[in-house]
Parts: C-alpha cells; structure tokens; sequence
C-alpha cells in the first residue's frame, strides 16, 4: 500500500492507497497487532492486506465470494464465504467450516458483517436476485470453544430488507445500526449487549430514494452501503452511487457529506497508528465506460484524515 507522507489533510481529501483497483472493495479494517489494512474483492474471491509502507497489497485467492471477513483474537482470519463461515488459523492457511446459514447459496450469499465488543461475529445477508424482502441478520458465538452457536435474528425487532449493510454500534454498545440499502435507510435498534436482544427498532436515516422508474431525480445521493463509528458516536456511511460518505450524528442529522473521487464508494473504517485515517473501499464493477474514464479511482482504496479518531476493530474470540 501506497499512502501520502502528509496525512493533516482536512476530510474529504482523498488519497489513493492502492496500486490496483479493486472490482469490488469491501469489509475493510485495520489490524492493530500488525499495523496493517485488510479488505476483501469480493467478484475476484480475494482478500487483501497491507501496511503503510508496502507498495503492492498481499492477495489470497478463496474458493467462493466473501462477504465479509474479521480478526479472530486466537490468530488469523473469520471469513464468511457464499457457502459458509470459516476459520483461518493464519494467512492463506486452512479453511475450517465452522457455520453453515440457512439460505439458498445459489441466490443469497454473505454480505455486510463484523464482530461486536464480545467478540462475536455478525452477519447480514443479500438476495442477489433483488426480488425478495429476505436477508436476515445472523449471530455466530464461538466463546464457548467446540462448534460456533448461530443463531438467526427473526425476532420482530429485525425488519425484513433485501441488502443488509451498514452494521455497527455505538461507543457504549447500546445501540446497533444496520441499513436495508434497497430502502435507502438506516435503522437502529435498543442493544443489549449480554443477551444479544434488540428492541425499540426505528428508522435512524432515511436517504432520499429513487423513482420507481428507476431515475434517480433531483435528491437521489446513493444509497446506504458499509458503515464505521467514531469515539463521539458519529456515524459514518458510504453511500454506493451516491459519490459520497455522509456523517450521521447520534440523533441521525446529517453532519456532514464529502465527495468521493468514486461513483461507488462501499465501506469506510477507522485505521493508522491513532485511527484517525479513515479508509473507503469503492467498486467499479458494472460501472460504464464513460464513468470509468471520468473517475479512474474508482475500485481503489483511498484515505482521508478526521478530526476524531474511531472505534477500533473487534476481535472475533473462539
């Protein structure tokens, strides 16, 4: 990875980090043991890693498209695949099994995911075919040693959508965001932390959705993909084919929107040595020609400084 040596850019400065675009940037976060950025691709069946002063990410090729991916406290890697969540004891080692989702892998695969403070990993869902209400939201708790506990979130709390995105919680845990990017909101729910249980689920941002003729309109600025929170529990959203990351207050205002050097920008997350670098995945899978051409760093990772820093990445404990 390639960054700039001077990094007091105000926000919305935007560098790029990456030697080679990506089609499909995804699940960003840093790892601190090793000072190092990892995100997945998730068409090409990779993930990435890389430090600040590598010039070139490393690359590990999967069997199936990742969802998702997060540190396990143990060593290595949890990676949810289209056809199951798997352990890696380290990079490119071994895959183990050690969940299977209830979902038909020929029209749903993972999507959005992270672990939450008791090192659990959670995981939303997508219906690939965008004709079903479906996704659901899956916990695996692999605490208590042996095989991983999943258990699928179909309380009434959980509202059905069909791309779930944008998890994260607050800096106390008591709330859980999570965005239905078909809908164009982000809701949040009441968390409580020891028993997993949401409740008191309401829309927390609702963005501006397009026409049902498909044309975006005067308002239309993306719609909610991947999400990160900062230490004062502001949150951060990508909004794909918005060109834009918006900051959310935590009361769902609208703080702030900087433009994006991509159409598409996909999940944002907190790194550097004081976490203060915010890093963004885009694509450009499916992008046209002239868009391409318009904006060249679209699939690239790329880098902005913030005022404050962000949460840091939790650790997936088995």
């Amino acid at each position: 990875m390639t960054t700039t040596k001077d990094l007091s850019s105000r926000p919305g400065n935007w560098q790029n980090v990456t030697s080679k675009p990506n089609q499909l940037g995804e699940s960003p976060f840093w790892q601190p043991h090793e000072q190092m950025l990892y995100w997945i691709d998730i068409p090409m069946r990779q993930v990435l890693r890389a430090s600040a002063d590598m010039g070139a990410p490393e690359v590990w090729d999967l069997p199936s498209e990742p969802g998702c991916i997060a540190p396990a406290a143990s060593g290595g890697l949890v990676l949810a695949l289209r056809e199951g969540v798997f352990r890696a004891r380290h990079w490119g080692g071994p895959l183990q099994r050690i969940a299977t989702l209830d979902y038909d892998p020929a029209q749903m695969r993972a999507n959005d995911g992270k672990c939450d403070a008791l090192g659990r990993l959670w995981i939303g869902t997508l219906d690939e075919t965008k004709a079903r209400r479906n996704a659901a939201l899956y916990l695996i708790d692999g605490r208590a040693g042996g095989t991983p506990r999943t258990e699928r979130k179909t309380d009434p709390a959980i509202l059905p959508v069909t791309t779930g995105n944008g998890l994260a919680w607050s800096p106390d845990g008591r709330t859980l965001y999570w965005a239905d990017t078909a809908r164009h909101a982000v809701h949040a729910w009441d968390f409580d932390m020891p028993r997993a249980a949401l409740s008191a689920g309401r829309v927390f941002h609702q963005f501006a959705q397009r026409a049902a003729d498909g044309d975006p309109g005067a308002g239309y600025g993306g719609r909610p993909d991947g999400a990160a929170v900062d230490i004062e529990g502001n949150y951060f959203v990508a909004m794909y084919e918005g060109r834009r990351v918006c900051q959310l207050a935590p009361d769902g205002s609208l703080l702030a929107a900087w433009d994006t050097p991509a159409q598409c920008p996909t999940m944002p997350c907190f790194g550097g040595a004081d976490l203060q670098t915010l890093y963004l995945t885009t694509a450009r899978q499916k992008r046209s020609a002239a868009e391409l051409d318009a904006l060249p760093l679209s699939g690239c990772l790329l880098s902005t400084r913030m005022a404050a820093p962000g949460l840091p990445v939790n650790f997936f404990i088995d």
